[in-house]
C-alpha cells in the first residue's frame, strides 16, 4: 500500500526503490518478528532487538510492511536509505507505544 500514512495508527513511510511504502507495528508484525528471531515472548523479542545487524533490519522492515509483501532477500536488493529505514522503524515502534 502506498500513499499517506495514518499517524494515529502508528504508521511510518519508508521509500523502497523510490516508492513510498507503509510500515506499521501490528500484532501480526510482532508474531512475524517473534518467529523470525526465534523467541517466544515480547520480553525476549525486546532483548533480541537490542543488538541488530543489517540483515535483522531487513527482517524487521519485511515484518512491518503493510499491504506490500517483500522478503528480506528482496529488500536486500532494493534501494533503501539506511537512515530513512532506521527512522521509519523507530516511528512505527513509537507510534504503537512500544
Amino acid at each position: 500500500m502506498t500513499g499517506l500514512r495514518n499517524p494515529a495508527r502508528g504508521e511510518a513511510i519508508l521509500h523502497v526503490d523510490g516508492r513510498p511504502l507503509i510500515l506499521c507495528l501490528t500484532m501480526g508484525a510482532l508474531a512475524r518478528l517473534e518467529a523470525a528471531f526465534e523467541v517466544n515472548s515480547l520480553e525476549a523479542l525486546e532483548a533480541r532487538l537490542a543488538s541488530l545487524s543489517s540483515q535483522d533490519i531487513l527482517v524487521i522492515i519485511s515484518a512491518l510492511l503493510c499491504g506490500a509483501s517483500m522478503t528480506p532477500a528482496e529488500l536486500g536488493k532494493a534501494q533503501i536509505r539506511p537512515t530513512e529505514a532506521a527512522k521509519a522503524i523507530s516511528q512505527a515502534f513509537e507510534g504503537a507505544g512500544a
